[in-house]
C-alpha cells in the first residue's frame, strides 16, 4: 500500500535534491557572475527538501495515530 503524500513527497525530494546537484555543478563549472542566482537556487532546494521532509514527518504520524485508534 502507498500513502500518496509520501509518494509525491519522496518525488518532491528527489526533484529538490536534482537541482541542488545541477546548480552546485554550475556554480563549480562557471564563472562567478551566477554566483548569487545558483546561491538562491541552492537556498530554494533546501527550502523545498525540508518541506518534502515535513510532510513526509506528517504522514508518518497520522499513520502512527490512526494505527493507534485501530489497535
Amino acid at each position: 500500500m502507498t500513502i500518496p503524500p509520501l509518494s509525491i513527497a519522496a518525488a518532491g525530494m528527489q526533484n529538490a535534491a536534482n537541482r541542488f546537484e545541477a546548480s552546485a555543478r554550475r556554480t563549480a563549472e562557471g564563472s562567478l557572475d551566477n554566483l548569487a542566482v545558483e546561491a538562491v537556487e541552492q537556498i530554494r532546494a533546501k527550502t523545498d527538501v525540508a518541506a518534502n521532509a515535513a510532510v513526509v514527518r506528517t504522514a508518518d504520524e497520522m499513520v502512527g495515530t490512526l494505527l493507534d485508534v485501530l489497535a
